[in-house]
C-alpha cells in the first residue's frame, strides 16, 4: 500500500518547510521559494496569498538559514537591483555598520553583500524567487499580487519582457 503524502506544517531542521493550501500541490513541487520572517506581518500576508492561490511555496526561514553572499548576488540579479535596493537601512545592524554612508557603485556590492549575508535581518523581507527565473520583494500589495498571478499560472503567457527593478513597487525582471 502506497505511503499517503501530506504538506509539511512543522519546519524541518535548516528552518526550512514546504506549505501548500489543501488540494494543493505536494510538498516536493514547490513552485516558489520565499525568504521567510514568521514574525513579518508582510511575510504572513505573502504566506496567505500564495496558500489562497493554491501555490506551494518552500519556506526560507532566512534569519536562521542565511544567504550566502552568492545567492544574494543570484536574487538581485533576478530583481535587476544592489543591494543597498534590499537592505533594511533602519535596522541597527545597519546604524552600527554605517550602512547609510557606504558607496553605491559596482565596487561596493561584494562590502554590501558580505555585510547582508553576515546580518540577513538587513535583508528586505518577504523576497519570492520562482521557478521562471524571476523574484519580487513582494511587500506591495501590487508587487505580491503579481508574484502570486506569476506563480499560479495565470498571467499572460507572453515571453517575458525584462525591466530594471523599480524601487516604488518591488518589481524585478520580467514585471
Amino acid at each position: 500500500m502506497a505511503a499517503t503524502r501530506r504538506p509539511l506544517t512543522r519546519a524541518p531542521r535548516g528552518g526550512v518547510r514546504h506549505h501548500a493550501a489543501p488540494g494543493a500541490a505536494w510538498q516536493d513541487d514547490p513552485v516558489v521559494t520565499m525568504w521567510d520572517n514568521p514574525a513579518c506581518a508582510k511575510c504572513a500576508t505573502a504566506r496567505e496569498a500564495l496558500a489562497a492561490a493554491g501555490v506551494p511555496v518552500h519556506l526560507r526561514a532566512y534569519l536562521t538559514s542565511p544567504p550566502t553572499a552568492a545567492e544574494l548576488a543570484d536574487v538581485l540579479a533576478r530583481l535587476g537591483a544592489g543591494p543597498w535596493e534590499i537592505c533594511r537601512l533602519g535596522e541597527p545592524a545597519a546604524a552600527a555598520l554605517g550602512l547609510a554612508d557606504w558607496g553605491r557603485t559596482p565596487a561596493d556590492v561584494p562590502r554590501w553583500l558580505a555585510a547582508m549575508a553576515a546580518h540577513p535581518e538587513l535583508i528586505q523581507r518577504p523576497i519570492i524567487v520562482a521557478d521562471d527565473g524571476t523574484a519580487r520583494v513582494a511587500r506591495g500589495a501590487e508587487a505580491l499580487a503579481e508574484a502570486v498571478r506569476r506563480a499560479a499560472g495565470t498571467r499572460d503567457a507572453d515571453p517575458l519582457v525584462r525591466r530594471p527593478a523599480r524601487a516604488a513597487d518591488g518589481l524585478g525582471p520580467g514585471g
